[in-house]
């Protein structure tokens, strides 16, 4: 597996993230089927990762995921320093209120939605694509994990909270069920249509066409009310990693189409608590050999591997990481302590 290389995005992978997105099974909205916002995206992330180190916090970072065998890119997933850097930044909220009658002896817990703006400032982590022929191996864990260690290496450009949206429920054309019941009613367009139209889930349209009060779940048709929460197929895979890293997904729904946006402080992330420093060998080791995450965490050379080596890797177990000895890398294993 050390032949796959994850590493900041250039400005010749244009035409390979463009396959991506048109290829993405509901569109990434931070990363639209659209050649020109890809430069765009590709050149803010250019400067993003050459910026002096008083970053502003508006910078957003895109990493792709390259084959170094086949010769192509199968990934890509990226970094937004500040959610809602240029506006507040949407959710709605899980609450229960508790109705009571002591006449009629009546008691009920109620499931509400509230707007809230509580994750702005929030790192943001987006754009999470992969090829699906690379799906049921190892990949996936590169291309989520290793962009947390590029936060924690570089923490004075993010926030010590971290978010991260997933994909909500759709049917075969696209709707969403949860949209149809909410969004249209205020915003008079389809879901894909509004989608295309916001483009995000920052802005102010949203504060000023939904309404604030709450929203009672138990008056809703019945498949938004099973959509709160739920993924679409395509967001299982990076949605597992994540709750395997300790976020939380019972707080917060996105308010387009309900998906689980989960959240949680950097520092209590499984790869964060995990990381350490290693050495670059040039011989091997003794010891057990096991999978790990190698990461070179300097910003302007930033590159990940999963190898398959021992407490201190060589350069043959960087593989396309072309990792030299002595250099210094983060090294996080794949499964737990005590686990095979």
């Amino acid at each position: 597996m050390n032949h796959l290389l994850l590493r900041p995005v250039a400005a010749a992978d244009l035409a390979d993230l463009h396959r991506m997105a048109a290829a993405s099974a509901d569109a990434i909205s931070s990363l639209p089927n659209d050649e020109a916002k890809l430069r765009r995206r590709i050149a803010a992330s250019l400067q993003a990762f050459a910026s002096p180190d008083d970053a502003s916090g508006e910078e957003t970072y895109l990493f792709v995921l390259e084959d170094t065998t086949a010769g192509r890119l199968v990934g890509c997933s990226g970094i937004a320093a500040s959610a809602g850097f240029f506006d507040r930044f949407y959710s709605y909220r899980n609450e229960f209120v508790v109705h009571a009658s002591a006449a009629l002896g009546v008691s009920q817990r109620m499931h509400t939605l509230h707007l809230c703006h509580d994750l702005t400032g929030a790192t943001l982590l987006t754009s999470f694509y992969l090829d699906p022929a690379y799906e049921h191996g190892p990949a996936a864990q590169l291309l989520s994990r290793a962009r947390l260690l590029f936060i924690q290496a570089h923490a004075e450009r993010f926030s010590e909270r971290i978010a991260a949206e997933s994909p909500g429920v759709t049917d075969a054309a696209g709707q969403s069920p949860f949209w149809d019941a909410v969004g249209r009613r205020f915003f008079g367009m389809d879901y894909p249509e509004a989608e295309a139209v916001i483009g995000g889930r920052s802005r102010a349209c949203i504060a000023e066409l939904m309404p604030p009060s709450p929203v009672y779940v138990a008056l809703l048709p019945e498949a938004a009310q099973w959509a709160i929460g739920q993924l679409h197929p395509v967001g299982e895979i990076p949605f597992g990693i994540l709750q395997d890293e300790g976020f939380d997904a019972d707080s917060y729904v996105d308010i387009f189409d309900g998906g689980p946006t989960v959240e949680a402080p950097l520092a209590s992330l499984r790869s964060v608590r995990l990381a350490r420093e290693v050495a670059v060998q040039a011989e091997v080791a003794d010891g057990p050999r096991r999978w790990q995450l190698l990461v070179r965490p300097a910003r302007e050379c930033f590159a990940a591997v999963l190898a398959r080596a021992g407490d201190q890797p060589t350069p043959e177990d960087t593989g396309a990481m072309a990792a030299s000895a002595g250099e210094r890398l983060l090294a996080v294993p794949l499964q737990p302590e005590g686990q095979a």
